[in-house]
C-alpha cells in the first residue's frame, strides 16, 4: 500500500474525515484504499478480502459520504435507502456499530435487525425514517411478509460475507430479496473468496463492475503461528486445559464442529477452572451477545464457538485461535484463524487433529500451501479417567426395552439437538444455524439395535421397516433456536 494514501487523501466528507479520525485512525488498509474510491464513483464492485483487513469500513465509509450528499430528499418511514445484507447476527451488530461510528455526525439514521429476538421494536423502529438497513436475509424477508418494511427506494445494496451466504443455504432468500428491489441502484459485492458460485452470483447482480482483489485466494495471515498437536479424540479436553493454564492464555476462541459438543466443552473447561462460554445457533441472542461482551473485555479468557456463530466476530488483536476439531471445509480453517494476528499483531493458531482428521489436515495443507509445523506437548500427562469421562459425556441414551419394559438405567440423558444427532457433520458445519438451511436428509438414521429410528424431518421409514419409539429424555428435548432469522 502507498503510504502517501490517507482518508483524507479520498476525500471523503469532512464530518467522516472526523468520526474517523475520532477512532484513531488516519490510514486505510490496502482493501479500503481500493475500494472507496470505486464506490465514491457509483460503480458496482466485487471485493475479495480475508477476514480482519478492514473491509466492513471499506464500503460503510463511501457509502456514508454517498447518502449524506443526497440526504434532504423526502424519504418515507420504513423505507430504507440502503440496504446491507449479511449471513449472521453477530456480523450485522458489527457493521451496524460501523455505521454508528463513523456515522456518528450525519444527520443519518440506521437499523439492524436479525431473528432470535422479539420482532415487535423493529417494527417500530420501521415507522421512523431509516436510511441504512442492516438484516440478516431470514427477518427480512419476516418483515416483508408483514408488510412492516418497504424495499423500493433501495439505492444501495451491499452482500457482505456473499460466500458464507451461499454456505449457509440463503441463495432463495436473496433472490427473493433481489426481486423487491428497484433495478436502478448500486451493488457491492464482499467476498473471502471468488469462487465459481461467486462469480456466477456476480454476474447476475453486478453491472460491469470493478474488482477488488487484496490478497491471493485462501492465503492465511502471515504473522500466524501455525501448529498442530496430535492428539486422541478422547484426550482432546484434558490437553486443552493444559495447554491454556500452561501457556496461560487469557483470551482463547476456541472453534468445534458442532452445537453440542461447544457446550459440553465448555462446560468441562469451567468444571476444570477456566472460565468459558460457548455461542451457537441454539443460544438466545441476549446469551450470545453477553457472552462476546465478556470475551471482548478480557472477562471470560475462553470463547467456544462454532463456525457460523463466530462469523463477524471482531476482536482487536486475539492473540489466539485453537481448532478443537478441524472444519470439513479447508477454506473454514483459513476463515478461523484469520481471526487473529490482525492489526500487524503476532497471533497464534493451534489444531488439535486425531487420527481420523489426517485426511482433513492434508487438504487444508494442500489449499494453504505450506505443512503445518507439528507440536508436542512434552508435560501432557493424560489422567486415566480421561476417555471414560469423555465417553459418558458424549454417551447415547439408551433405547426403550421393546415390549414397553423399563427404559435402561440412564433415561434421563437427554438427546442431543435434533440438528447434531449424527456422528458426521454437514460438509458445511451447521448449516441448520441458518433458520432456512436442511435438518435433515430425509434417511432412516442408524441406532444401536441395528434398526432404522425415524427420519429427523419426520418421513416414515421406508416399507417394510420398523419403527422403535425415542427415549422419553428425548421427547422432551430443547428444540433448536430460530438460527439466523
Amino acid at each position: 500500500m502507498n503510504p502517501e494514501v490517507t482518508f483524507a487523501s479520498l476525500e471523503l466528507a469532512a464530518p467522516i474525515l472526523r468520526a474517523i479520525g475520532e477512532a484513531g485512525y488516519t490510514h486505510p488498509t490496502p482493501i479500503q484504499a481500493q475500494a472507496i474510491p470505486q464506490v465514491l464513483t457509483g460503480r458496482d464492485l466485487l471485493a475479495a478480502a480475508q477476514t480482519g483487513t478492514g473491509k466492513t469500513a471499506g464500503f460503510t465509509l463511501p457509502l456514508l459520504h454517498l447518502l449524506a450528499a443526497t440526504h434532504a430528499h423526502p424519504h418515507p418511514a420504513g423505507r430504507p435507502r440502503c440496504l446491507i445484507l449479511t449471513p449472521t447476527r453477530e456480523l450485522a451488530a458489527q457493521v451496524e456499530e460501523s455505521v454508528q461510528t463513523y456515522g456518528k455526525h450525519l444527520p443519518l439514521t440506521s437499523l439492524v435487525m436479525f431473528g432470535g429476538v422479539n420482532i415487535n421494536p423493529q417494527i417500530a423502529a420501521l415507522k421512523k425514517r431509516v436510511d441504512i438497513l442492516v438484516a440478516t436475509p431470514g427477518r427480512l424477508l419476516d418483515h416483508v411478509g408483514q408488510r412492516t418494511l418497504d424495499l423500493s427506494g433501495v439505492e444501495f445494496l451491499v452482500l457482505d460475507e456473499a460466500d458464507r451466504m451461499l454456505d449457509m443455504g440463503f441463495i432463495r432468500d436473496i433472490r427473493k430479496v433481489l426481486a423487491l428491489l428497484p433495478k436502478k441502484r448500486q451493488n457491492l459485492l464482499f467476498s473471502a473468496t471468488f469462487s465459481d458460485e461467486i462469480r456466477e452470483l456476480a454476474h447476475g447482480l453486478l453491472r460491469d463492475p470493478a474488482t477488488v482483489e487484496v490478497a491471493p485466494r485462501n492465503t492465511t495471515a502471515e504473522r500466524v503461528d501455525q501448529a498442530v498437536y496430535m492428539i486422541g479424540q478422547k484426550q482432546k479436553r484434558e490437553l486443552l486445559a493444559h495447554l491454556i493454564k500452561e501457556k496461560q492464555w487469557f483470551q482463547a476462541l476456541v472453534f468445534t464442529r458442532t452445537k453440542h459438543g461447544a457446550n459440553k466443552l465448555a462446560e468441562y473447561l469451567t468444571k476444570h477452572g477456566i472460565d468459558s462460554a460457548a455461542i451457537h445457533g441454539n443460544k438466545s441472542q441476549a446469551a450470545r451477545t453477553r457472552a462476546l461482551a465478556q470475551f471482548k473485555d478480557g472477562s471470560l479468557p475462553v470463547l467456544v464457538a462454532t463456525d457460523i456463530a463466530a462469523r463477524g466476530l471482531d476482536i482487536d488483536q486475539l492473540p489466539q485461535v485453537v481448532n478443537f476439531e478441524l472444519p470439513n471445509v479447508p477454506e473454514d480453517y483459513v476463515h478461523r484463524i484469520g481471526r487473529t494476528g490482525r492489526a500487524g499483531a503476532a497471533g497464534h493458531a493451534i489444531s488439535l487433529v486425531d487420527n481420523e482428521e489426517i485426511k482433513l489436515l492434508t487438504a487444508i495443507e494442500r489449499v494453504i500451501k505450506r505443512r503445518i509445523e507439528r507440536a508436542v506437548a512434552e508435560d501432557f500427562v493424560p489422567s486415566a479417567g480421561g476417555e471414560a469421562a469423555h465417553d459418558a459425556d458424549h454417551q447415547r441414551p439408551p433405547m426403550p426395552r421393546r415390549g414397553g419394559g423399563r427404559p435402561g438405567a440412564n433415561r434421563s440423558n437427554a438427546a442431543p439437538a435434533r440438528g447434531e444427532r449424527n456422528a458426521s457433520p454437514a460438509p458445511h458445519g451447521e448449516r441448520s444455524e441458518a433458520g432456512r438451511g436442511p435438518q435433515g436428509q430425509g434417511k432412516p438414521v442408524a441406532r444401536a439395535g441395528g434398526r432404522p429410528q425415524q427420519a429427523a424431518d419426520g418421513k416414515r421409514p421406508a416399507q417394510g421397516q420398523q419403527r422403535r419409539p425415542a427415549p422419553r429424555a428425548a421427547l422432551f428435548a430443547a428444540k433448536p433456536g430460530s438460527g439466523e432469522r
